[in-house]
């Protein structure tokens, strides 16, 4: 059995630059991937879907240059295939990046196949078995294909990428970030677009202002929603259409798309490691379990990344290496819990979220103060023809400091960094509130917004 220092199990997010610093530090690494290096990142997550949300607004600002004066002829349209290679090159860079370091440091020991657990700290790949007083598990997670789907000619997040022919009518069962970037990326490059969500309105987790918004100016470039529409069934037709089945109380029980996407949520890829037979345990829905400092039950083993459930983003699988490589090397005392949380949906404006939504600050017992603005009162998004969205900051009437934020719209998903640079840094909201930002800037309506606290 051969032995080494480390056991890294998947090239994501986490496990790749765990890898070279590790071999960094002149430890022996066994490296373990069964499918392309970069993990969902890279292959079918932020890069390729950030590459077409860029094509997207081509087309958008080539349609859309009346209003600011600008006449463009007709005839803007999508190129599928070219839209795929632009995207395909894009990843593939990435991925050759990854594979040519591997291939070159000397103290990594590549193994291309499917890792499972035949023991405590062992692991089998390929019929051979290996062994570390260290192991990282970072294998991601995958879409979620309910039962009633499975025998359909289904579409997920991974293979609507591979398509080189544009859908005449994509339906999208599931209101939340998949679901919406996907159909306003489609709906721009000329599809029908029809998103079904069971709940009442699209993404729930965010506060209803938020919700609505986002829904009201997708509707505006052709988005059709059905709300509290759960899809019970589907046939497979002989036009290869696809027609689904709903339990709804408005609408027709039936939808007959070209193509549907599923957009329902994602499972960990913990099913086929033999846990079990590490004695590490997971959650009912196949998270592992670790603390802290993302270490299992098991000492010396680790979980990283989508299926250890502390995040599903890009920003946190690699804060997770930053945690493990700092606690590891620089004696540090870096813990999960001392993120704050963050994400971006991209659709166009985009939304950038920091910290609590209101109803998650109200349900945790906060007093609160709130203040909201729409991007209709701010220069800059009117300069910019792009006045559609809102911006809210949360804070805690007690301590003075921001609980959480939402910028929509123009320059949302980078303005809100400067709420999460603060929030941070502890200090209390006054701090940004007094802040000179530069003219004209959408950020610069920050403090404005700010001095317009009220009590909630």
């Amino acid at each position: 059995m051969k032995n080494f220092d480390a056991i890294i199990i998947g090239s994501g997010q986490a496990g790749t630059p765990l890898a070279f610093k590790l071999a960094a530090e002149k430890k022996k690494v066994a490296f373990i991937e069964k499918d392309k290096f970069g993990g969902t990142c890279v292959n079918d997550g932020c890069t390729p879907t950030k590459a077409y949300v860029a094509s997207a607004r081509r087309i958008w600002d080539a349609r859309n240059g009346a209003v600011l004066g600008i006449n463009i002829p007709e005839g803007a349209s999508a190129n599928m295939k070219k839209i795929k290679s632009r995207k395909d090159e894009i990843v593939q860079e990435s991925v050759d990046g990854i594979s040519s370091g591997v291939e070159k440091e000397e103290n990594i020991t590549f193994f291309e196949g499917e890792a499972r657990f035949s023991g405590e700290k062992t692991i089998e790949v390929n019929s051979e078995e290996i062994t570390a007083t260290e192991i990282y598990i970072n294998t991601g997670a995958r879409p979620v294909v309910p039962e009633p789907f499975e025998k359909l000619n289904y579409l997920t997040n991974e293979s609507i990428l591979q398509l080189e022919e544009l859908p005449e009518h994509l339906v999208i069962v599931g209101g939340s970030y998949i679901g919406l970037e996907f159909g306003q990326m489609f709906r721009r490059f000329g599809s029908k677009v029809t998103i079904i969500e069971k709940g009442p309105a699209i993404i729930g987790r965010e506060d209803e202002e938020i919700s609505s918004n986002i829904q009201d100016f997708l509707k505006e470039e052709g988005i059709e929603f059905r709300l509290n529409a759960s899809c019970i069934g589907g046939t497979q037709n002989d036009n290869k259409s696809i027609t689904l089945k709903l339990d709804c109380k408005k609408g027709s029980p039936e939808i007959t798309g070209s193509h549907v996407l599923l957009g329902v949520g994602r499972s960990p890829n913990t099913d086929s490691l033999n846990l079990e037979a590490g004695g590490i345990k997971t959650t009912d829905r196949g998270y592992i379990h670790v603390n802290d400092y993302l270490e299992t039950n098991i000492e010396g083993v680790f979980a990283l990344g989508d299926c250890n459930g502390k995040g599903a983003f890009t920003h946190t699988s690699y804060n997770d290496y930053e945690i493990i490589a700092a606690n590891k090397f620089n004696n540090k005392n870096r813990k999960v819990s001392d993120r704050i949380m963050a994400y971006n949906l991209y659709i166009d404006p985009p939304l950038g979220r920091a910290g609590m939504t209101r109803k998650a600050a109200l349900k945790k017992g906060h007093k609160i103060l709130e203040a909201k603005m729409p991007m209709s009162q701010v220069a800059r998004a009117k300069e910019k023809g792009e006045t559609n969205g809102m911006m809210q900051v949360i804070v805690d009437a007690e301590t003075q400091k921001i609980l959480g934020a939402a910028i929509l719209g123009v320059g949302g998903d980078e303005i809100i960094s400067a709420v999460l640079q603060v929030m941070y840094a502890g200090a209390p909201y006054t701090v940004l509130q007094n802040a000179v930002i530069s003219h004209p800037t959408v950020a610069e309506l920050l403090p404005t917004l700010l001095g317009n606290l009220k009590e909630v």
